[in-house]
């Protein structure tokens, strides 16, 4: 996947002194925090700022990283834990729908987008609005598993739990999502 040097060598760099070797994690890391990021935080100019927090804070922390699972699993708990006390601390940003200018807005905006990518999109928005209605426990697995790319074991690392507790805990919360978009998206799965 990386060429050069392993994570754990650069660390190790790292913390013996070659501080612009951090760099390197940055630029190779610095897409999967930022995916990580957005999937909670909705602006691209505040999202830019909790990936840019969360290096800040991985930099800070490195010491504490002892490699018994693989950087990217360290760095997402960490990207988690920035972007849930972001978003603690930012007060909601609400438009009242009374305001015809935010039709206006909505009207006029031109996304160029295919409709191939439009129905692509929309399938994305359904998954993502059905994982809303799952409780927090099964969207994270589900988070974990599938958009943050984790084994079951890097997910066990993450929520202290064995790997096999973790297996079955995912394949529960899909049959759960699995349920919630049959019941509320019911015209949608049938159309896919």
């Amino acid at each position: 996947m990386h060429t050069g040097q392993d994570d754990t060598g650069i660390i190790s760099k790292v913390l013996h002194g070659d501080y612009n070797s951090f760099s390197v994690l940055v630029e190779r890391y610095q897409n999967f925090v930022f995916s990580i990021v957005l999937k909670y935080v909705k602006g691209r100019e505040d999202a830019e700022e909790v990936s840019q927090d969360v290096f800040v804070k991985a930099y800070k922390a490195l010491a504490d990283f002892k490699g018994t699972s693989k950087f990217s699993t360290w760095l997402y708990t960490i990207a988690t834990t920035t972007c849930i006390t972001f978003l603690r601390k930012k007060k909601l940003d609400v438009h009242s729908l009374d305001n015809e200018r935010v039709f206006e807005v909505a009207d006029s905006f031109d996304s160029g987008m295919s409709a191939n990518q439009v129905e692509q999109k929309s399938r994305v928005q359904m998954v993502h609005e059905a994982m809303k209605l799952l409780s927090p426990e099964d969207a994270q697995v589900i988070e974990l598993f599938y958009k943050g790319e984790q084994t079951l074991e890097e997910i066990a690392q993450i929520l202290h739990k064995e790997p096999n507790a973790v297996k079955v805990q995912l394949h529960r919360a899909r049959t759960r999502l699995k349920e919630k978009m049959q019941k509320h998206f019911k015209q949608e799965v049938k159309d896919l």
